[in-house]
């Protein structure tokens, strides 16, 4: 998240330069600038999500168009886990995870929070992997049903992630 943030922080405008001059506000610009970093980083994990579900839908497809109908209903749930965990993660309130005022992040969570947000992308490559296993798995019924679950679980892990990280953000954990 560190790259986010210092992307975020050179994108600033003129004025919230010279704003960030006055004494308490900086403060302000720095925790607006970790939201801004939050939002990118969000964003490009849920973008990352949306590919692989796209995969999953189109895998569906497959299914359906080879007659394989009774893995099509196990195939479901594991693209709709990857639609809650991108609903999830994507449609999250700006401040959400910005370090905002009232929930005062220390140094241990906010470490906590950057491995959540390295494992989003770790989880990402993991599904596209799983979705690879699915796809080779088409022709054979006897694999198909395994490698659906292991995406299944990977999916149920994302949204399980996302839960965790945000119960470090609000400091509900």
């Amino acid at each position: 998240m560190a790259d986010f943030f210092q992307k975020v922080t050179s994108m600033q405008d003129p004025f919230k330069k010279l704003a960030s001059f006055i004494p308490g506000f900086s403060g302000y610009i720095e925790r607006q600038n970790r939201r801004d970093a939050d939002k990118l980083l969000r964003d490009t994990v849920a973008r990352r999500f949306e590919e692989q579900h796209k995969r999953a839908s189109q895998l569906q497809t497959e299914l359906i168009g080879a007659g394989k109908i009774e893995f099509v209903d196990d195939m479901e749930k594991a693209t709709i886990k990857l639609q809650t965990f991108i609903d999830k993660i994507g449609r999250a309130p700006r401040g959400y995870s910005g370090l905002f005022d009232a929930v005062k992040i220390n140094e241990k969570e906010l470490e906590a929070i950057y491995q959540f947000d390295a494992a989003f992308f770790d989880l990402a490559e993991q599904v596209g992997r799983a979705l690879d296993n699915v796809e080779s798995s088409l022709a054979d019924d006897a694999a198909l049903p395994a490698a659906i679950r292991n995406l299944a679980t990977l999916a149920r892990l994302a949204v399980e992630t996302y839960e965790k990280r945000a119960e470090v953000v609000t400091g509900t954990n």
